[in-house]
């Protein structure tokens, strides 16, 4: 018995441990990733298809909410993603990362011309194909939990200022993903709901303005503002990040955790161990077997791992170029070029908020299944790449450390005693 109890303890503080590791999210989202792939291929893909198709209804009286399960793990669930994706561009904005000019404008350029650079390069290859165009904004996207779980792969290699900058260029790409999808890929307006939104958008000002502090008048609003947003036309993902920025971030007494906090810290486990993985389960599924490796090159994928792999490195990595040679701004203290290069190439990493996006570009099958094509082989490359390059960066500065330790003490016992 006693023995029995010994290893789920064991058992235990070995999953806690690993819940804890930054590289977690990253793997579980590969092994959601893995899965959906491996349920797609094999004899059970009817039963992935119809679990996905399952209709899900909510009715409240004369308000009824249907849709099959997929389009409620990509309008609710998600909702959920950017709601935490906006309580972390408020704090960085107020007090983090990027609060002051000299503190955000590195990251700041590099996103921008991650996003741009990335997003020319899919027009430029698929120019001629006005509805393959619809995509643009598809390899734009930076996946933050995978990028940071490669990263976390390297442990103590990498300088804690380069991940800072990471997160940075994550969060702008986030909020850069966000204006997207609010201008380009929302459809038919409805005013009459979109106005019961803004009325409930100003109750949430309202609780703010007057410090409320507890949390579920918050959400209880925002959950109003959420099925309006739904309804209106506009995607329903952005009432998340607009809910958010009326959290408090400020308490009034010194020793308590604002609300904003308290939510942000409650809630990322949930998004990173159950919202991303369910979202890469319902998305990233696609039947290998009727592809050929041409099917690659075809315009979509194609401009979509283009993008990805090459237009993230040539446009963060230049940015930064750029902007240090001008001397608009300065490399992170302890990064070098090198550690820049390998982060602007884990930057490719879209995944989840690139196949997100293609859920909005693209509904009819074959495209939505040219779009993960693309995703799945851009995010892997750039992964790849992005961890020799700062692998190979980690054991170069290694060696030189060691061999200036290994002079220095040569010429210690040279010295005299």
């Amino acid at each position: 018995m006693k023995a029995t109890l010994a290893k789920a303890a064991d058992i235990k503080r070995g999953a806690q441990a690993f819940f804890e590791h930054e590289a977690a999210g990253g793997i579980v989202l590969m092994a959601a990733a893995a899965a959906a792939l491996t349920l797609d291929n094999s004899p059970l893909s009817w039963l992935y298809d119809m679990l996905l198709s399952t209709p899900v209804v909510v009715q409240v009286g004369a308000l009824e909410i249907d849709k099959p399960l997929l389009l409620w793990i990509n309008d609710g669930l998600m909702a959920i993603f950017f709601f935490l994706v906006g309580l972390e561009i408020k704090r960085e904005i107020v007090e983090g990362r990027l609060s002051s000019v000299q503190k955000a404008s590195l990251p700041v350029l590099a996103a921008i011309g991650g996003m741009v650079v990335p997003a020319l390069i899919y027009v430029a290859l698929n120019r001629g194909d006005p509805e393959a165009l619809r995509g643009w904004a598809v390899p734009t996207a930076t996946d933050i939990a995978f990028a940071l779980g490669v990263l976390a792969l390297l442990g103590s290699r990498v300088p804690a200022a380069l991940k800072v900058f990471l997160l940075a260029l994550a969060i702008i790409d986030d909020l850069g993903a966000i204006i997207i999808i609010a201008v380009f890929y929302t459809s038919q307006l409805s005013l009459g709901v979109l106005a019961i939104a803004a009325l409930g958008i100003s109750v949430l000002a309202y609780l703010n303005s007057r410090g409320v502090q507890r949390v579920a008048p918050y959400l209880v609003t925002g959950l109003i503002v959420w099925v309006c947003v739904l309804k209106s036309g506009v995607h329903a993902t952005l009432a998340g990040v607009v809910v958010a920025l009326f959290i408090p971030l400020k308490s009034p007494q010194d020793d308590q955790e604002s609300p904003l906090k308290r939510i942000e810290h409650g809630l990322a486990p949930w998004v990173a161990f159950g919202v991303m993985p369910i979202f890469a389960f319902a998305n990233a599924g696609v039947a290998l077997h009727n592809l050929s490796f041409g099917d690659l090159f075809a315009g979509i994928p194609l401009g979509i791992l283009a993008g990805l792999f090459v237009g993230k490195q040539l446009g963060i990595f230049g940015s930064v170029w750029l902007a240090v040679k001008m001397g608009v701004s300065r490399l992170p203290d302890g990064v070098g070029w090198l550690q820049i290069y390998g982060v602007s190439a884990l930057a490719g990493i879209g995944f989840t908020m690139s196949l997100f996006i293609g859920t909005l570009a693209f509904s009819d099958p074959e495209h939505a299944a040219a779009v993960r094509i693309g995703v799945l082989a851009g995010s892997t490359l750039s992964a790849l790449l992005g961890y020799v390059i700062l692998r190979y960066a980690a054991d170069r500065l290694g060696s030189r450390s060691d061999d200036r330790s290994y002079r220095a003490a040569g010429v210690a016992d040279r010295s005299p005693a």
